[in-house]
């Protein structure tokens, strides 16, 4: 009987150290793994790239026969991974068309937010003004994007400054836009 108690304890013990050694076996290996991937601390948004809709308003005229305007926007930001730039593009569609294509360079706020400032170029389709005036021209682009918590929803808003942008006037053409777009 003392043989089968000590025979018992002898497994019971074994089984024990069995199980710490699996277990702390099992912290180590996460804990390399995390160690592993860990990298420096540096803020970045928590979201890449959407597309969104709004509004679209010009500030700015070129004279009495190139008034500002107001138009809607679709907005496409395309997020490159690990890298500060993304390719930005907003077409502004109202009587006339323009296309704004622009690379930003985005500079991380919060987990939710960044800010970004682009340079590109406004394309205007026709001869009506655009907010963004009534001919091609150099844009730069400054904006901020804002990542609603716990949804794959994005606000955005920026403003575009279009050099010599209207045909009458050597006139710089500032708008604004803003709305909300869906991450993808």
């Amino acid at each position: 009987m003392k043989n089968l108690k000590l025979l018992c304890f002898h497994l019971s013990a074994d089984r024990a150290y069995r199980t710490v050694v699996v277990g702390l076996g099992s912290v180590a290996i996460v804990s390399a793994g995390v160690v592993a991937s860990a990298t420096s601390a540096q803020a970045q948004a928590a979201y890449g790239s959407y597309i969104g809709v709004g509004p679209s308003f010009g500030l700015t005229s070129g004279g009495p026969t190139e008034p500002d305007e107001t138009s809607g926007v679709l907005a496409v930001r395309y997020k490159f991974l690990r890298s500060p730039l993304s390719l930005r593009t907003q077409v502004l569609i109202g009587d006339n068309t323009a296309f704004v294509p622009t690379i930003s360079y985005d500079i991380p706020l919060s987990w939710q937010a960044d800010a970004y400032i682009g340079a590109g170029v406004s394309v205007v389709n026709g001869n009506d003004t655009t907010p963004v005036g009534n001919r091609t021209s150099f844009v730069l682009q400054p904006g901020i994007d804002y990542a609603l918590p716990n949804s794959n929803l994005i606000l955005f808003g920026n403003a575009i400054f279009a050099f010599d942008a209207y045909r009458s006037v050597d006139k710089t053409a500032i708008s604004v836009q803003g709305g909300v777009g869906l991450r993808f």
